[in-house]
């Protein structure tokens, strides 16, 4: 871990080497929206790889560079319907970077809003918008009028492009977001849906003179707590997470083939897309994303590394009997906390080790991790070259190993709120606050106890979820399960488990005490379930998170004990 001493760290309104590059941006409503320079973190730029230019349009290193250098004819993007070489894409990227500029009105730093589920030509907007200077909006699929129409109003975006079989949702949201303009969809088979108007465009487009600190690209989170927030990131950030954890963690090669299945809107599913392009290598786009159809996938295209989140991985254990999966060499897990007994099946089953890594939709992506011969199972790993964490208290103080805390990050990445007040609570004293509580060990490991909010306080103990989650993991009969606080009169609050059994199980009042008991014996007893309630399913995001606060919701709202309440 570098010291702050050590580290170089910058002004961002200055690039590495002292000069300040000029904005291409005409629209300049994202870069007057940005925080106040003070409440930015300090940006940390201490390793060779992370010294980019003054002008950068990240794109031209994602794709041009690979077709100048000789290596168009190369597989860059596979799916089930349309594949592309290097040279393919670019010529359609170009094309409709074209469109977006001659016949949509795109201006450097305008914002377009992108809906669609995975497929070639969500990729291929994705790039487009950035090449033009744009900067991309991407949203869920599964989002409704309501929740589009907050992005829209919030970044002010005047143009959408949507995949055809979203549109009634798209329709509905004109009415609520009145900034919204115009939408071209694809695949509609319309004469003014995008295919007819890129037919005719030129497949030559020069990328637009950005700056590398130039924004290209605005997430919003997931709203687990609130209003989504706007997350702001440079041409340069799209590079220093391939620079970053690409280049020194998951340490690829241009013969891999990555797969993935989550959402190319989330960003740790559209690191799945760059990671592939920064080295040349290829990628598989899979639209629908179940463990069935992941493994048949990975089966189909010989896929080498896989990106998914922990419970992918636990439900594909079951699924396995039959399938060649023989081709992956990498199996990368993120989005959630990574049980441990989901790591030891795992690698029992095929031999591979699960990668666990932490990232934010605020840091664009992995920060902590560990390459497979430095994995310490159970622990999430160390800070990724270039980044710097620590724990500190709850006044910022920082603490010493062995001590709970809150986990605070920084290094070429860092979080920038799109007109939010809550940068203030995210950035403190120059660190990116996670809002995650950590233990870090002497050897520099941090070990994941919990989201801060979520720790669960009963008669006085600190009792992470996600330890009871994992110790009743280890039981045969749970197939998933999410565990929060309950209110009790006389603890305060109770450890209450919502559990989903494995096929053929039946959740009686023995099995209640079963589980109870096995906790007791897997983890310290104080911690064991004194509620377990068994569910059909569990509520989750569309990344495939478990939502907590939602089951907290449920725990509060309940009126009378459930059944498996146990003194």
């Amino acid at each position: 871990m570098a010291s702050a001493a050590s580290a170089q760290i910058h002004d961002e309104a200055q690039l590495p080497d002292g000069t300040k590059a000029h904005s291409a941006h005409v629209d300049t409503f994202a870069q007057d929206h940005l925080p106040p320079r003070e409440l930015w973190p300090d940006f940390v730029f201490s390793r060779p790889e992370y010294q980019y230019p003054p002008r950068l349009n990240c794109v031209t290193h994602f794709v041009d560079r690979w077709v100048e250098e000789g290596r168009g004819d190369a597989p860059c993007i596979i799916s089930a319907e349309v594949s592309y070489t290097y040279r393919e894409l670019q010529a359609l990227v170009n094309r409709i970077a074209n469109v977006l500029v001659g016949r949509l009105g795109l201006v450097p730093g305008g914002r377009v809003l992108l809906r669609s589920a995975n497929n070639p030509m969500m990729v291929a907007t994705y790039l487009a918008v950035i090449k033009a200077g744009g900067i991309v909006v991407a949203t869920m699929p599964l989002l409704r009028a309501k929740e589009l129409s907050y992005p829209i109003q919030k970044a002010q975006i005047a143009l959408a492009l949507c995949d055809g079989k979203l549109s009634d949702e798209m329709e509905k949201t004109r009415a609520v977001a009145p900034a919204l303009q115009k939408v071209v969809y694809w695949g509609s088979g319309q004469p003014d849906g995008l295919e007819a108007l890129i037919a005719d465009a030129s497949p030559d487009f020069k990328a637009v003179d950005t700056a590398s600190d130039d924004l290209c690209l605005i997430a919003f989170t997931s709203g687990t707590t609130g209003d989504p927030k706007g997350t702001m990131h440079f041409h340069r950030d799209m590079l220093a997470v391939c620079d970053g954890y690409a280049r020194n963690v998951l340490r690829a090669n241009q013969s891999d083939r990555f797969i993935g299945t989550a959402p190319l809107a989330f960003t740790f599913g559209f690191g799945g897309v760059l990671f592939p392009m920064h080295i040349g290598a290829s990628y598989v786009v899979l639209e629908k994303t179940s463990p069935d159809d992941l493994l048949a996938a990975i089966e189909r295209y010989k896929a080498t590394i896989c990106f998914t989140a922990p419970t992918a991985y636990r439900a594909m254990l079951a699924k396995l009997a039959g399938r060649d999966i023989s081709s992956l060499r990498k199996c990368v897990s993120a989005g959630e906390t990574l049980p441990k007994p989901t790591f030891d099946a795992w690698l029992k089953a095929t031999g591979l080790k699960l990668m666990d890594g932490i990232g934010s939709t605020e840091m664009l992506h992995i920060f902590i991790s560990a390459v497979e011969d430095e994995i310490r199972p159970g622990a999430t790993g160390k800070p990724v070259p270039g980044y710097e964490a620590k724990i500190v208290d709850d006044e910022g103080r920082d603490v010493p190993p062995g001590t709970m805390g809150r986990l605070a990050v920084r290094g070429p990445t860092g979080c920038r709120y799109l007109a939010d007040e809550r940068q203030r609570k995210y950035v403190q004293n120059g660190w990116n606050v996670t809002g995650d509580t950590y233990v870090m060990d002497d050897d520099g490991y941090f070990w994941y106890q919990s989201r801060s909010d979520d720790m669960i306080v009963s008669s006085g103990y600190n009792i992470a979820g996600t330890d009871v989650e994992a110790a009743l993991l280890t039981h045969p009969s749970v197939a998933e399960c999410g565990v929060v606080g309950a209110p009790d009169e006389a603890r305060g609050m109770i450890v209450k488990a919502y559990v989903v059994l494995a096929p053929g199980v039946a959740g009686t009042p023995a099995l209640v005490a079963e589980l109870q008991e096995h906790v007791k014996r897997e983890i310290a007893p104080y911690k064991y379930p004194r509620a377990i309630e068994f569910v059909t399913q569990l509520p989750k995001t569309e990344t495939g998170k478990l939502k907590r606060f939602a089951l907290r919701q449920i725990a509060q709202a309940a009126t009378s004990p459930s059944s498996g309440t146990a003194a």
